[in-house]
């Protein structure tokens, strides 16, 4: 089955930097675009950074110029670089991934939406 980890949450002060990571295992035929989004409690899940597998990357306004998107698609990794954290970047981030491969124990070429674990980000002095 198809899974994604995520690593590198955790506190910080504001300046700071941090990197998440995230790895998709299983079985996989394909990988699409890769990203991150983040949720505070009573809030949506936003969007933060997205990859295409071309590597063409989008951002939210609130994290240009702060923020960068990778993947490594060989190691079947995403990563996020947060740098100049602000206390407004507190919240869960989750890894998100659209995969075509063994779903349910079939193979399909369909590309399916998956999440990771979720990662806590503190931003606070």
């Amino acid at each position: 089955q198809v899974q994604l980890v995520e690593s590198g949450g955790g506190s910080v002060q504001p300046g700071g930097s941090l990197r998440l990571s995230c790895v998709a295992s299983g079985g996989i035929s394909e990988i699409g675009v890769m990203g991150w989004y983040r949720q505070v409690p009573g809030k949506e899940r936003e969007l933060v950074a997205d990859i295409t597998n071309a590597g063409i990357a989008s951002y939210a306004d609130s994290v240009k110029g702060r923020f960068t998107v990778s993947r490594d698609s060989a190691q079947k990794t995403v990563y996020l670089y947060m740098n100049n954290l602000k206390a407004d970047d507190t919240a869960a981030y989750y890894c998100h991934a659209k995969i075509s491969g063994q779903r349910f124990g079939i193979w399909s070429n369909d590309k399916y939406p998956y999440w990771g674990q979720g990662t806590q980000v503190v931003v606070s002095s």
